[in-house]
């Protein structure tokens, strides 16, 4: 499958992702929303702190590796998708259309980003001259 998102875009999108899920209940409408308004925040929370933690240029602790961060966006992206329905809100059609969003966008994260993790720290590509 052809791979077109390098890692450092991949973290460009993160880092854009997280504020506009969770802004996505004013800047869409559906406040009234509770439920999706609180899971929306808690996507958001979710992406940054798998974002923080990740062993990327981008990520501050780097602990997590990259294909482990692109699994859980995989996974989260599903999760979103099906959210509507899981937790009773599907009739709303913007917080539904809103996480079918949301979930394509991370299915699309997780499976269109090169799985390449970082060098370590001191490592080389080629190997040194003598």
């Amino acid at each position: 499958m052809n791979q077109p998102i390098s890692r450092t875009q991949h973290g460009f999108t993160d880092y854009s992702y997280i504020p506009t899920v969770a802004a996505a209940p004013e800047l869409v409408g559906f406040t009234e929303e509770k439920t999706a308004t609180t899971l929306c925040r808690v996507l958001a929370g979710n992406i940054l702190l798998t974002s923080l933690f990740t062993r990327a240029e981008w990520g501050l602790v780097r602990v997590i590796p990259f294909k482990a961060h692109l699994a859980a966006d995989a996974v989260v992206g599903a999760f979103a998708a099906s959210a509507p329905w899981l937790f009773g809100f599907a009739e709303n059609k913007r917080a539904r259309n809103t996480f079918l969003v949301i979930g394509a966008f991370g299915l699309m994260a997780g499976l269109l980003s090169r799985p390449e993790e970082m060098p370590e720290v001191g490592a080389t590509s080629a190997p040194a001259k003598q």
